[in-house]
């Protein structure tokens, strides 16, 4: 049914040829890509052909664009708008001057205007002699976007369409009045954790910290001179994100290298090291939310992906931020893990889009659309993520901010110190000079 997805099958592969979010190694990422598509593949019982990808944060850039086209015969009367028009007034739009080294993502319409009839949602079968679009477009390095679809070609598939991963996985994630009034998404995966501001339904602002779920593994490792593996299963066993959650009392084992037998660590020792590298990427991320005056929307902060699993996460986070904070986990069967809220944010987002949204999609990408089809041709199949209160003034002003990329840092204390001070002050001083406007 059209607007709706019905999922019936998924693939779920751990990710390799990526290093903090970015391809490395496109042959490893090509293999693990077939074998999510070939899971999927055999539990859906159909091929899949062509794919939605999702597109990481890195170094985002989000801008308004507008173009105009002459909609008239030949003599200056008006006629009748049709699709034919939407995607000549998106190509107008889409002429701007990028630097060679960026290309476009996506592009969403905001309005379109008809002979100074503005508010417009959608103008097809209106009478016009001019017609402008008004629409927000996102563009990211060529070199990001070419390896990943070179990944998806390899791969024997064809990239159908490319979305903004964050932002459709705030979609899935927030409800109509977050989105509305504004929350911020934090998606703490593998490889990288990413925050998004979404207001006015709209990607508003980014936030890449270049540490995830794989960095707390490596501190893990390097503490307790243990494999890569034994960390990430002790991470996932045993793992809490607040030591102060956690038992001085209660021991596992450890194998470490070097020894036959294995030490005994406690599950407070374990959580001192997972909540020194948590601590550090959150206040990284509260300095940046607060440089935009995020914190003034009051829907408060969403957590998801992976690391979001983690015992004492959301405890950890309101520490910090000061917000309130809450879990998103989808809740389709046999999909219940926040690790799966970008991929099914995906199939939700394309499923849901409007005709209009899909037609202006459809100019940026070259493709014929069929709008009056049941089935979605963007929701053919689902790929794990392998690439893994104060109120808001009614004068907001709608302007963007440009996103921000940060390289990970080593932690300042490699060896955790039991006990150590957990009352750190989280909220950081606010410096509100730098984009004042953003969220007034």
């Amino acid at each position: 049914m059209k607007g709706q997805a019905n999922i019936i099958g998924y693939g779920n592969t751990k990710s390799a040829g990526l290093n903090r979010g970015v391809i490395v190694d496109i042959d490893q990422v090509v293999a693990t890509i077939r074998d999510a598509v070939n899971q999927a593949e055999k539990k859906a019982n159909l091929d899949i052909s062509e794919v939605t990808v999702g597109i990481p944060a890195n170094l985002l850039q989000i801008e308004k664009c507008h173009g105009m086209v002459s909609v008239s015969d030949e003599n200056g009367n008006s006629q009748e708008i049709t699709k034919n028009d939407v995607y000549k007034v998106t190509q107008a739009a889409l002429v701007q001057n990028l630097p060679p080294e960026r290309d476009v993502i996506d592009i969403i319409p905001d309005e379109f205007i008809v002979d100074g009839f503005d508010g417009i949602k959608d103008p097809r079968g209106m009478m016009g002699v001019r017609m402008e679009m008004h629409a927000v477009m996102y563009t990211g390095p060529k070199t990001i976007l070419h390896n990943i679809k070179k990944c998806i070609q390899k791969a024997g598939l064809k990239v159908k369409a490319t979305v903004v991963a964050p932002l459709a996985t705030a979609r899935l994630a927030m409800s109509d009045a977050e989105q509305d009034f504004g929350s911020i998404l934090i998606d703490m995966g593998g490889g990288q954790t990413t925050a998004a501001v979404i207001h006015d339904h709209k990607l508003k602002y980014t936030y890449v910290d270049q540490e995830g779920g794989d960095y707390v593994t490596r501190d893990i490792s390097v503490v307790l001179n243990t494999s890569i593996e034994n960390a990430e299963s002790l991470k996932r066993t045993y793992g809490f994100a607040m030591a102060n959650q956690a038992s001085s009392e209660d021991v596992f084992p450890v194998q470490v290298v070097g020894k036959q037998e294995p030490e005994q660590v406690s599950e407070e020792y374990l959580a001192e090291i997972i909540e020194a590298r948590m601590r550090q990427v959150f206040e990284k991320i509260n300095r940046s939310l607060n440089d935009v005056n995020a914190f003034q929307l009051p829907g408060g902060i969403i957590l998801t992906g992976g690391m979001a699993a983690l015992p004492g996460i959301r405890e950890l986070a309101e520490e910090i931020f000061g917000v309130s904070v809450k879990i998103y986990i989808p809740q389709e069967m046999n999909l219940r893990f926040p690790s799966f809220s970008q991929v099914i944010g995906l199939v939700n987002y394309v499923t849901k889009m409007s005709d209009i949204e899909r037609l202006v999609k459809g100019s940026l990408e070259g493709n014929t659309i069929d709008i009056t089809a049941d089935t979605i041709p963007y929701a053919d199949s689902m790929i794990s993520n392998n690439f893994d209160t104060t109120a808001v003034s009614n004068d907001y002003v709608d302007d963007y901010v440009e996103t921000a990329d940060v390289e990970p840092q080593d932690l300042q204390e490699t060896q955790p110190k039991h006990k150590q001070n957990k009352k750190k002050n989280g909220i950081l001083s606010k410096a509100k000079n730098f984009m004042e406007s953003f969220f007034d």
